[in-house]
Protein backbone atom coordinates (compact mmCIF):
# COMPACT_ATOMS: atom_id res chain seq x y z
CA UNK A 1 0.00 0.00 0.00
CA UNK A 2 1.36 3.53 -0.87
CA UNK A 3 0.23 6.55 1.04
CA UNK A 4 -2.33 8.78 -0.43
CA UNK A 5 -0.49 11.84 0.16
CA UNK A 6 3.15 12.35 -0.53
CA UNK A 7 3.56 16.51 -0.72
CA UNK A 8 4.57 18.38 2.35
CA UNK A 9 2.50 19.47 4.58
CA UNK A 10 1.78 23.22 4.94
CA UNK A 11 3.94 25.79 6.80
CA UNK A 12 1.72 27.23 8.97
CA UNK A 13 0.37 23.92 10.22
CA UNK A 14 3.72 22.57 11.00
CA UNK A 15 4.67 25.85 12.92
CA UNK A 16 1.08 25.22 14.82
CA UNK A 17 2.15 21.85 15.70
CA UNK A 18 5.81 22.76 16.77
CA UNK A 19 3.76 25.31 19.47
CA UNK A 20 1.71 22.92 20.48
CA UNK A 21 4.39 20.05 21.48
CA UNK A 22 6.36 22.86 22.43
CA UNK A 23 3.55 23.37 25.30
CA UNK A 24 3.73 19.79 25.68
CA UNK A 25 7.22 19.52 26.71
CA UNK A 26 7.15 22.67 28.71
CA UNK A 27 4.82 21.39 31.70
CA UNK A 28 7.12 19.20 33.34
CA UNK A 29 6.20 15.49 32.18
CA UNK A 30 8.33 12.87 31.85
CA UNK A 31 9.08 12.75 28.27
CA UNK A 32 9.55 8.39 28.53
CA UNK A 33 6.09 8.74 29.94
CA UNK A 34 4.56 10.88 26.93
CA UNK A 35 6.19 8.14 24.69
CA UNK A 36 4.15 5.40 26.69
CA UNK A 37 1.16 7.76 25.84
CA UNK A 38 1.42 8.52 22.22
CA UNK A 39 2.65 4.79 22.08
CA UNK A 40 -0.78 3.57 23.56
CA UNK A 41 -2.88 6.01 21.61
CA UNK A 42 -1.56 4.32 18.14
CA UNK A 43 -1.73 1.25 19.18
CA UNK A 44 -5.65 1.60 19.88
CA UNK A 45 -6.37 3.53 16.81
CA UNK A 46 -4.48 1.33 14.74
CA UNK A 47 -1.94 3.69 13.10
CA UNK A 48 1.14 1.76 12.17
CA UNK A 49 3.59 4.92 11.52
CA UNK A 50 2.89 6.39 14.81
CA UNK A 51 3.72 2.74 16.88
CA UNK A 52 6.89 2.43 14.85
CA UNK A 53 7.98 6.51 15.09
CA UNK A 54 7.05 6.13 18.50
CA UNK A 55 9.27 2.88 18.95
CA UNK A 56 12.30 4.07 16.99
CA UNK A 57 12.17 7.47 19.01
CA UNK A 58 11.75 6.03 22.46
CA UNK A 59 14.60 3.51 21.95
CA UNK A 60 16.85 6.06 21.37
CA UNK A 61 16.04 8.12 24.71
CA UNK A 62 16.70 5.52 26.64
CA UNK A 63 13.16 3.01 26.92
CA UNK A 64 13.57 -0.54 26.92
CA UNK A 65 12.03 -2.96 24.76
CA UNK A 66 10.36 -4.93 27.78
CA UNK A 67 8.46 -1.82 28.68
CA UNK A 68 7.72 -0.86 24.84
CA UNK A 69 6.39 -4.07 23.84
CA UNK A 70 3.95 -4.76 27.26
CA UNK A 71 2.30 -1.08 26.96
CA UNK A 72 -0.45 -2.88 24.83
CA UNK A 73 -0.86 -4.60 27.89
CA UNK A 74 -0.26 -2.35 30.74
CA UNK A 75 -2.40 -3.54 32.94
CA UNK A 76 -1.31 -7.09 33.30
CA UNK A 77 2.68 -6.58 34.10
CA UNK A 78 4.94 -5.24 36.74
CA UNK A 79 6.65 -2.65 34.34
CA UNK A 80 4.87 0.35 35.25
CA UNK A 81 4.65 2.90 37.76
CA UNK A 82 1.49 4.05 39.60
CA UNK A 83 2.10 6.90 37.83
CA UNK A 84 2.76 5.44 34.34
CA UNK A 85 -0.71 3.51 34.94
CA UNK A 86 -2.40 6.39 36.09
CA UNK A 87 -2.00 8.04 32.61
CA UNK A 88 -2.51 5.30 30.06
CA UNK A 89 -5.77 4.86 32.08
CA UNK A 90 -6.34 8.31 30.86
CA UNK A 91 -4.89 7.77 27.36
CA UNK A 92 -7.65 4.03 27.12
CA UNK A 93 -10.39 6.13 28.20
CA UNK A 94 -9.96 9.49 26.06
CA UNK A 95 -8.73 7.40 22.94
CA UNK A 96 -11.87 4.90 23.05
CA UNK A 97 -14.76 7.71 22.80
CA UNK A 98 -16.74 5.44 20.40
CA UNK A 99 -20.62 4.88 21.08
CA UNK A 100 -21.53 3.86 24.67
CA UNK A 101 -17.62 4.02 25.84
CA UNK A 102 -18.03 6.23 29.51
CA UNK A 103 -14.80 8.28 28.22
CA UNK A 104 -12.76 9.74 31.36
CA UNK A 105 -14.81 8.88 34.37
CA UNK A 106 -14.49 11.19 37.35
CA UNK A 107 -12.46 7.74 38.81
CA UNK A 108 -9.87 7.95 36.05
CA UNK A 109 -9.61 11.60 36.34
CA UNK A 110 -8.67 11.37 39.50
CA UNK A 111 -6.21 8.89 39.70
CA UNK A 112 -4.42 10.80 37.19
CA UNK A 113 -4.91 13.93 39.41
CA UNK A 114 -3.12 12.16 41.84
CA UNK A 115 -0.19 12.03 40.39
CA UNK A 116 0.11 15.42 38.19
CA UNK A 117 -0.78 18.50 38.41
CA UNK A 118 -3.09 21.12 36.22
CA UNK A 119 -0.20 22.06 34.35
CA UNK A 120 1.11 18.17 33.44
CA UNK A 121 -2.42 17.04 33.15
CA UNK A 122 -3.56 19.48 30.39
CA UNK A 123 -0.17 18.62 28.80
CA UNK A 124 -0.98 15.00 28.94
CA UNK A 125 -4.01 15.33 27.40
CA UNK A 126 -3.37 17.72 24.76
CA UNK A 127 -0.18 14.83 24.22
CA UNK A 128 -3.14 12.28 23.90
CA UNK A 129 -5.56 14.31 21.58
CA UNK A 130 -2.37 15.44 19.20
CA UNK A 131 -1.65 12.23 18.60
CA UNK A 132 -5.06 11.02 17.45
CA UNK A 133 -5.40 13.76 15.46
CA UNK A 134 -2.08 12.16 13.64
CA UNK A 135 -3.16 8.82 13.78
CA UNK A 136 -6.64 9.94 12.35
CA UNK A 137 -4.69 11.99 9.34
CA UNK A 138 -2.34 8.91 8.92
CA UNK A 139 -4.90 6.55 8.28
CA UNK A 140 -6.77 8.46 6.45
CA UNK A 141 -3.97 8.91 4.19
CA UNK A 142 -2.38 5.72 4.48
CA UNK A 143 0.83 6.37 5.53
CA UNK A 144 3.12 3.98 5.83
CA UNK A 145 5.46 2.35 8.71
CA UNK A 146 8.91 3.16 8.20
CA UNK A 147 9.72 6.96 8.78
CA UNK A 148 10.85 8.91 12.35
CA UNK A 149 10.00 12.63 13.09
Amino acid sequence: MEARMTGPADPDVITAIQHLYKAVHAAGVDRNLLALVHLRTSQINGCSPCVFATIQSAKKAGETDERLHHVVAWRDTPFYTEEERAALALTEAATRLQDGAAGVTDEIWDAAADHFNEEQLGAITLEIAMTNFFNRINRTVGEQAGKTW
